[in-house]
């Protein structure tokens, strides 16, 4: 449990500032941080980088770490780049042409300009996300969820999926920990079937993994059921936001509504 928790739960213990305020203000924040780094106009550079300041601020003020939060988001950049056909498909300006077989591609510097801004606010976006999860307990993710009216059996689903992902993990473990212990391997020689063999096996493993996960399902769920499980999930003692939480939310919502404002005003 303890390599799956690992590698799985990206919270990181604290007692920052950020640590300490309410996941529905954060998770709201997040969201609208979100949503306002994707509609400002590409080529707003200046405001991107008023918007990046602002996410880095408060990664200094959760004391998690600038670097941790970089390398975190270093994942997203992979699938940011699909957009790279946007640089040869929007009109605009020549750039440089790439010959590709019988055709040839010409850049435009609208289309690198978008291209480029797709890309940083993707990475800029996940940032956000990875703050949100390094400073705050999926759980009280979750909580959050179901208090911006997300539907109940959603906020369950995801619930239930978190919980018992490591679950799986663990029972996918012992069973390559039994087939090593299983499988004799002489010094010198080459070990195993051939590329078919290891296939069917491999593919018996998540056969049985996926039997004895469904399984364990269905007698959890009849377990729940017993115990008074309706389809919603309860938290003990929900309490108001403050009045700092308040201002927090609201100062926050207004900047980032600024933002916007101004790359469409100005």
């Amino acid at each position: 449990m303890a390599l799956s928790s690992h590698t799985l739960d990206r919270y990181i213990a604290g007692q920052s500032p950020l640590h300490m305020l309410d996941a529905r203000v954060k998770l709201s924040l997040t969201l609208a941080y979100i949503l306002a780094l994707a509609l400002l106009p590409p080529g707003t550079w200046l405001l991107t980088a008023l918007a990046a300041s602002l996410l880095w601020a408060a990664v200094h003020w959760s004391q998690v770490g600038l670097r941790t939060i970089l390398v975190r988001a270093f994942v997203a950049l992979p699938f940011a780049l699909v957009a790279v056909t946007l640089v040869f498909s929007v009109p605009g300006q020549p750039i440089f042409s790439l010959p590709l077989g019988p055709w040839v591609l010409t850049a435009s510097d609208t289309g690198l300009v978008r291209f480029a801004s797709i890309v940083l606010k993707s990475w800029l976006s996940v940032q956000a996300a990875l703050l949100l999860t390094a400073t705050t307990h999926f759980t009280q993710v979750l909580y959050a969820l179901r208090a911006l009216r997300l539907p109940t059996l959603l906020v369950a689903i995801l619930s239930f999926a978190y919980r018992y992902l490591f679950v799986m993990i663990d029972e996918a473990q012992r069973m390559l920990r039994a087939r090593a212990c299983r499988s004799a391997e002489v010094a010198g020689q080459r070990s195993g079937g051939s590329l078919v063999w290891r296939a069917t096996v491999v593919g018996q493993m998540v056969g049985t993994l996926f039997v004895r996960s469904y399984e364990r399902s269905e007698r959890i769920y009849v377990a729940m059921l017993a115990r008074g499980f309706t389809g919603e999930l309860r938290m003990l003692n929900p309490r108001t936001l403050t009045q700092r939480e308040q201002g927090i939310l609201l100062v926050g919502l207004a900047t980032l509504a600024g933002l916007v404002l101004i790359a469409y005003v100005v």
